[in-house]
C-alpha cells in the first residue's frame, strides 16, 4: 500500500528530488492518539478520583471535559475523514470538485454537530453553521495551498496556533489551550524533518488535517468577553492571525483565474515561489514568511484589550505587512 507513496519532481512542483509523503499520517495519528489517551485518562481515572495526586486544580475540570466528549468525537471523526481523503488524493490525485464537496460535508458536520462554529451574536444555528463551514473550508485550502515549500505550511501553522493558544489562555479556555498545545507539539515534531531541506512531506493527508485544526482553534477560541471590555472588532482576530496564509490563497487564486486556469490546479506561482525567484533561498523565504506571520500574530494578541484607535492601527499594520510582501515579490 505504501510502496511509491512519495512526491516526485514535476512541472507544477518546486522540489527536484523524490520525497516521502508520510508526514501527514504522523501528524494525524499523533494528535488522535494523544487526544484519545487524554479522554480515556480523564474518563476512567481523573473523573473517578483514581489519581488523587493530580490535585483539585485538574479534577475540577474533568466534568466539563466529559460534557464535551460528543463534540470531541465529532471533531475526531471529521479529522479522520479529511485524513483519509488526503491519503486518497495523494495516491490517486482526485479532482477538485470532489475534494471540495467532501470538505464542505465534513466542515458542515463539524460546525453543526460538533459545535465548531462562530456565533457572532446570530441565533440561527443553521446560518452560523453555514458561515463556519465556509470558513473551515477556506482555511483548509489556505494551508493546502501554503504547503508548497519545505517547512512553510507547518511553520506558519505552529506560529498561528501559538497565537491562538495565547488567546485561549487569556480567556481561561483550558481545553482549547490543551488542544492547541497537542497540535503545536505534533507540528514541531514534524517540522524537524520538514524544515529545508525536507526529508518528508505532509501531503494532502496532512495539510487538510492541519487546516482543519487551525480553523477549529480560530472558531472555538473566545475573543470577546463583555465583562473584560474591549470592542466587538476583537472577533476579527482570526483574520489578522491568518493574514499571511489568506494572502497567499487569494493572490494565487486571482493570478490563476486571470490566466484562464483553474485556481485548484497546482503550479509554482505561490508568493513563496515568487519570493524565491527574486533571489531568496528556501530557508530565507520560509523564515521571511514565518516573521511576517509572527508580526501579524503578535499584533492580534493585543486586540482583546485595544481601544478603537489601537485596533485600527493593528489592522493597518497587518495590511502594510502584506503590502511589503507584495512589493518584495513584485520587484526584480
Amino acid at each position: 500500500m505504501w510502496a511509491g507513496f512519495a512526491a516526485h519532481p514535476a512541472e507544477d512542483r518546486f522540489h527536484d528530488s523524490v520525497v516521502p509523503l508520510g508526514g501527514g499520517a504522523a501528524i494525524f495519528w499523533t494528535v488522535a492518539l494523544v487526544i484519545s489517551a487524554g479522554a480515556i485518562i480523564v474518563n476512567f481515572f481523573v473523573a473517578q478520583d483514581r489519581l488523587p495526586w493530580l490535585g483539585q486544580a485538574v479534577t475540577i475540570h474533568a466534568e466539563g471535559f466529559l460534557s464535551r466528549l460528543d463534540e470531541l468525537s465529532v471533531m475526531m471523526v471529521c479529522l479522520l475523514a479529511l485524513h483519509l481523503l488526503g491519503l486518497w488524493d495523494d495516491r490517486k490525485h482526485l479532482g477538485p470538485v470532489f475534494k471540495l464537496a467532501v470538505q464542505f460535508v465534513v466542515a458542515g458536520a463539524a460546525a453543526y454537530f460538533g459545535d465548531i462554529r462562530v456565533e457572532l451574536f446570530i441565533e440561527s444555528r443553521i446560518i452560523t453553521s453555514a458561515m463556519s463551514a465556509f470558513w473551515i473550508v477556506l482555511i483548509i485550502n489556505a494551508f493546502n495551498f501554503l504547503d508548497n515549500m519545505d517547512g512553510l505550511s507547518a511553520g506558519v501553522a505552529v506560529i498561528a496556533s501559538a497565537v491562538l493558544f495565547s488567546a485561549a489562555a487569556l480567556s481561561g479556555q483550558l481545553f482549547i489551550g490543551a488542544l492547541a498545545l497537542v497540535f503545536i507539539g505534533a507540528m514541531l515534531g514534524f517540522l524537524v524533518f520538514n524544515f529545508p531541506p525536507a526529508k518528508i512531506f505532509m501531503g494532502d493527508a496532512g495539510s487538510l488535517v492541519v487546516g482543519f485544526l487551525v480553523a477549529t482553534l480560530t472558531l472555538r477560541t473566545t475573543y470577546y468577553d463583555q465583562a473584560q471590555g474591549g470592542g466587538l472588532y476583537v472577533v476579527l482576530m482570526p483574520l489578522v492571525v491568518m493574514a499571511v496564509p489568506l494572502y497567499d490563497f487569494v493572490s494565487v487564486t486571482m493570478l490563476r483565474i486571470s490566466q484562464g486556469k483553474s485556481p485548484f490546479v497546482g503550479d509554482t506561482q505561490h508568493f513563496s515561489h515568487r519570493l524565491k525567484r527574486r533571489g531568496l533561498s528556501d530557508t530565507q523565504t520560509v523564515l521571511t514568511l514565518y516573521l511576517a506571520t509572527l508580526c501579524t500574530g503578535l499584533s492580534a494578541i493585543f486586540l482583546y484589550r485595544a481601544n478603537l484607535v489601537e485596533a485600527i492601527l493593528i489592522f493597518a499594520q497587518t495590511i502594510m505587512i502584506l503590502v511589503i510582501i507584495a512589493i518584495m515579490e513584485a520587484t526584480g
